[in-house]
């Protein structure tokens, strides 16, 4: 990127958040497509139906922290078509889902054929008691990105439906009260930064709807101690990475600063109204393999005397333990961050 007016530049005018907002949402955007997000890029969700049983498995023992309430409610944020939630309710046991109510929290409209159980909504409801699970959806919350310029100052990056970008005004306000808490940039000519503040609200919004349950975020992160100097920023499209340009053509993601996020639920929890303000039990990051090792996740491979005993077990516990070892790798997808939020309840894997 340079400070340069050229014929393309001068065409970009909108900011990465607006311009990405219209990208996936807006008439005909990404995330609007027949599709969905399962035609181009693989997710947890997708690689193995071991996801849902885990999270299954999470929501009972949510469900026994909250002493198995009459309703037991599971929501799903940025549900994409539904995958998760309908995993997840086939995979409890009958006590369970006989109590479950499953909420699929997404913009696009109810694709056909879902589980009639799973009410579609585009928020959350307003009170949740149980598991609130939001599985790769803070990344594709806009956001703004900032970029250092010649005179060492972090300026907005304006962008076009292109892909073209320029640089516009200095940073101000509560986004630069953000980047100097969360990612502060050196004055190196050059530098990006995700401006992560409205992922951090929409995470305390989403949490402030738990009246007592698990709230949890699932999402490639970095932490303050180890953010990318020029940002995240990128595209998904046939489920190759690729430029990210605002045209709806492609996935438009980038990291999530996790513990940001978990401060703002903390913030926003201790200075509330009087009849809102609350205190959280203090938040906990964890890596999905952790996370899905204490869910009995592991990806060991089955003994081998199972092979002789019997075959087919033994080829269909091999085929789990592939899926299981997936889902853990480090490299892949066993390097998503969990943010863990209790609300009322002792943390479920503790």
């Amino acid at each position: 990127m340079t400070d340069g007016t050229t014929a393309e530049s001068v065409r970009a005018g909108r900011g990465w958040r607006e311009a990405t907002e219209e990208a996936l949402y807006g008439p005909g955007g990404f995330y609007r497509r027949p599709e969905g997000p399962a035609g181009h890029f693989r997710t947890s969700v997708h690689a193995s139906g071991l996801f849902a049983g885990a999270v299954a498995r999470l929501l009972c023992r949510v469900d026994e922290a909250l002493g198995r309430p009459p309703a037991l409610d599971f929501v799903d944020m940025g549900a994409g078509r539904g995958e998760l939630v309908a995993g997840v309710l086939a995979a409890l046991p009958a006590g369970v889902a006989a109590r479950a109510r499953g909420y699929a929290v997404e913009r696009a409209g109810r694709p056909a054929g879902l589980d009639p159980r799973v009410a579609w909504r585009a928020e959350p409801p307003d009170t949740v008691t149980g598991l609130l699970f939001a599985n790769e959806w803070l990344d594709n919350v806009p956001v703004d990105v900032a970029e250092v310029d010649a005179a060492g100052v972090p300026r907005v990056v304006l962008v076009a439906a292109d892909g073209t970008e320029r640089l516009g005004e200095p940073v101000s306000g509560a986004d630069a009260d953000w980047l100097a808490r969360w990612w502060p940039l050196p004055q190196e000519r050059g530098l990006r930064a995700e401006i992560g503040r409205p992922r951090d609200e929409a995470w305390a919004s989403a949490v402030g709807r738990v009246g007592r349950g698990l709230a949890v975020a699932v999402d490639y992160a970095h932490t303050a101690r180890t953010r990318p100097p020029f940002g995240t920023l990128t595209g998904f499209r046939e489920g190759r990475e690729t430029a990210p340009v605002p045209d709806g053509s492609c996935d438009i993601t980038a990291h999530v600063a996790l513990d940001a996020c978990a401060a703002a639920c903390e913030a926003r929890g201790a200075h509330g109204s009087p009849t809102t303000a609350r205190t959280l039990p203090a938040a906990r990051l964890l890596t999905q393999r952790a996370a899905l090792h204490a869910l009995d996740v592991t990806g060991a491979r089955p003994p081998l005397t199972l092979a002789s005993t019997d075959p087919a077990a033994y080829v269909r516990a091999l085929a789990r333990a592939g899926e299981a070892a997936e889902l853990t790798a480090p490299g892949g997808l066993g390097d998503f961050r969990w943010l863990l939020q209790p609300v009322g309840v002792p943390d479920p894997l503790a």
